[in-house]
């Protein structure tokens, strides 16, 4: 089970995703389909940023600054997480895009377009605590970045996730999502 799995598997609880639902004013399974899709297309997201040196190098310094987040308990994380931190997330990893991921999730999920946003600024922290937990943990370099998020895209339950993603981020209906991911990352986690 991949780290990516793993975090889909503790959001997958129904208290947790009541609660998240609640504080969006969201129906669960809305938010619980939001979870599905919209965590593994952040991941996507940092996996081409990381691609190129310039990116490995931005985002393995802001895992850093996120690797001892407190994401090992899920509720009491996302209680008390930093939304406005979170913003700031998404606004880095998708830049210009924002707002197109964003309706691409509305129109898949049901939710409205503000209630992408706030789930997705609550879910972005934790992605980011869990991956530099694991950077952390495993000693991995800049250079290995990319080995750890592909293998978080490649995990069992993770596959069938990102089938649906081309479509989300596949803005200009090419047939090819990563020319248009790697539009959204031209500014990633500059600080």
């Amino acid at each position: 089970m991949s780290l990516l799995d793993g975090i889909l598997s503790q959001l997958d609880q129904d208290e947790l995703i009541e609660k998240l639902g609640k504080s969006v004013d969201a129906n669960p399974d809305q938010v619980k389909k939001l979870v599905q899709v919209g965590m593994p297309s952040l991941v996507q997201a940092l996996n081409k940023n990381a691609k190129s040196p310039e990116g490995a190098a931005s985002l393995a310094k802001a895992l850093d600054q996120h690797q001892d987040d407190k994401v090992d308990d899920l509720a009491d994380f996302l209680k008390n997480v930093d939304t406005r931190d979170g913003a700031k997330i998404l606004q880095h990893v998708l830049g210009s895009k924002t707002d197109a991921v964003e309706k691409n999730l509305s129109l898949q999920t049901g939710l409205q377009g503000d209630q992408v946003g706030a789930l997705l600024s609550m879910l972005a922290p934790l992605l980011m605590g869990s991956l530099g937990q694991q950077k952390k943990k495993q000693g991995i370099e800049t250079s290995g970045l990319g080995g750890l998020l592909g293998g978080l895209l490649g995990g069992s339950g993770s596959d069938n996730l990102l089938g649906g993603l081309s479509g989300l981020l596949d803005s200009d209906k090419d047939g090819d999502m990563m020319d248009d991911v790697g539009d959204l990352l031209g500014g990633f986690f500059k600080k």
